[in-house]
Parts: structure tokens; C-alpha cells; sequence
């Protein structure tokens, strides 16, 4: 137990390296990936940073990161492998006439004329990496069936060439936005942990890791400000990625203080729409001047 508290802490610290602060909940879950050869779904709202958690893991255990961005369409051309037309067309007009059509179709269906993309990677790596599966739920449900037998077995099956299985297993960090439901037999496979917005002192901790320039009385009016906003029914409540961005504007502005002009002037960094800065601006704005004074 003692040997597996100290692994745990040594991600918490690891990643405190990079600027994430770990909560000791999630590098017990990032533990747990390692060990068990487990994938890790990660949920939450947008701008959590569930999408650095896969990056910040790669730079931690000093290996290759592959991510897969997902959208609506995703195949298997885009997401596992595609065959090279261009390669076997070349190389069917130099070998028709030295061999026979047998060998030469089982010649161009080797590996050397096979695109590997982001999930073929990661099964054919030579080490072990951290593979990335962003924002699941925009992909069509069909691709979750892809994923499957890869997060089943860690292996892929190519017609052509047979089934390939993973030298080393990946470890493998999947997020979601929740803007749809995940199937339940992607969910059984998967360590499961909801990343939630900051607590005020841990988002404050986040712009002073991030930001070590900053003041800690800018850093913490911007966090009051920014927990203020979540709380507003907005089109879209600003992340932590927002509040960083917030507070590099106003360190590039060289504002020691958030006051009423400022905080209106630079409301576009944190806020991206239209009808939510015209929302705080007509119904929040004395409030939110009153907080950061």
C-alpha cells in the first residue's frame, strides 16, 4: 500500500512539473491505467482539461503521445489504416510483367504500402505510448465498434494482412464533453473518472503554476470572477483554459488590478459569445465590478 501511495504521489508531483494540478482521486485512476492495462474515459465540461491530462501523462512517463481527434464521419481511412493506391499502382506496372498476378497482389498488400493512422500506431508502436482519443462523443456511435476489439485486446484486424497485436499496450485516455450518451460496452472497458471545474484555491494554484509572472491578488480576482460567470446561465461557461487566457491578457495589458474598465474591455478573452457578453454586460456587470473591488 505504501509502495502504490508513493506512485501516486509521484504523478501528482510529476504532473505539478508541467503546470496540471492532479487531484490525488484522478493519479490514483492514472495509476490504475498503467497497472491494469486499462483505458480511462474522462468526462466533464469543456475547458477542464481533460485533453491535457493525455498530454500531461505522455510528458510524465517521458513517452510519445498519438492523439486521435474525433468528428462526426470518423472511418476506418482516418482513424486505422488506408492503403497507399498511389505505391501499388507504381509498383503493379513495374512487377506485371516479371511476375504473376498471385504474387503480385500479395506483394502490394504488405505492410511497406500501409498508411498507419493515429489507432494502428499506437497497437504497431515500438514503445509504449500514450494514445489519446479525443472527445469521443463527437464520432458517430459506428465508431465506437472500431474501438472495441482495440481496447478489448489491443489488437486490430486488416483483411489483407491478418490481425496485428500490440508489442506494447498503449496506455490509452479517451475524454468526452457528454453531448451524447456513450455505448455501455464502451463504458465496461473503460476506468471511468468525471473531471469537474476547480475548487477557488486550486484554480487560483493552476494561473500560479501556469502563469508564475502573475500576482496573486490578479490571479484571484480573475478566479472569483471567472467562478461568478460558471454560475450564470450562459451559452457557454468559461473553462480553465478561459481563465488562463483571461490572465495572460491581462498580464500582456500590464494590469495590476481587475477594475471596472478593465474587466469590461477584456471580457472577450474569457467569454465567447456575443449574447453572453451582452447578457454580463446588461445584467451581472455591477456585480461582477463590486466582486473584483
Amino acid at each position: 500500500m505504501a509502495d502504490t501511495r508513493q506512485i501516486v504521489g509521484d504523478y501528482i508531483k510529476g504532473f505539478e512539473k508541467y503546470g496540471y494540478i492532479l487531484s490525488e482521486e484522478l493519479a490514483t485512476i492514472l495509476f490504475l491505467c498503467d497497472e491494469l492495462e486499462k483505458p480511462v474515459l474522462l468526462e466533464g465540461n469543456p475547458g477542464v482539461g481533460k485533453t491535457t491530462v493525455g498530454k500531461r501523462l505522455s510528458q510524465h512517463l517521458g513517452t510519445t503521445l498519438i492523439r486521435l481527434q474525433c468528428y462526426e464521419g470518423l472511418d476506418v481511412n482516418s482513424t486505422i489504416y488506408e492503403w497507399n493506391y498511389q505505391k501499388q499502382l507504381l509498383n503493379i506496372k513495374i512487377l506485371e510483367n516479371q511476375k504473376d498476378k498471385k504474387t503480385v497482389s500479395k506483394e502490394i498488400f504488405g505492410m511497406d504500402y500501409l498508411l498507419q493512422r493515429p489507432l494502428l500506431q499506437s497497437i504497431m508502436a515500438e514503445e509504449r505510448v500514450v494514445l489519446l482519443i479525443d472527445e469521443i462523443d463527437r464520432a458517430d456511435e459506428e465508431f465506437e465498434a472500431y474501438l472495441l476489439e482495440i481496447l478489448s485486446d489491443f489488437q486490430i484486424s486488416i483483411p489483407e494482412i491478418g490481425t496485428i497485436t500490440a508489442k506494447h499496450k498503449p496506455r490509452v485516455i479517451l475524454t468526452s464533453n457528454r453531448t451524447r450518451e456513450l455505448s455501455d460496452a464502451l463504458k465496461r472497458r473503460c476506468l471511468y473518472h468525471w473531471v469537474d471545474y476547480p475548487s477557488f484555491e486550486k484554480e487560483v494554484s493552476i494561473i500560479l503554476k501556469t502563469i508564475p509572472e502573475i500576482k496573486e491578488k490578479l490571479a484571484r480576482q480573475v478566479v472569483l470572477i471567472v467562478q461568478e460567470l460558471r454560475e450564470l446561465k450562459l451559452n457557454k461557461s468559461p473553462g480553465i483554459s478561459e481563465t488562463i487566457d483571461w490572465a495572460r491578457t491581462l498580464l500582456a495589458l500590464k494590469s495590476a488590478d481587475l477594475d471596472k474598465l478593465t474587466l469590461e474591455s477584456t471580457l472577450g478573452a474569457v467569454l465567447k459569445s456575443q449574447d453572453d457578453i451582452m447578457k454580463v454586460k446588461t445584467q451581472y456587470f455591477d456585480k461582477l465590478s463590486k466582486l473584483a473591488s
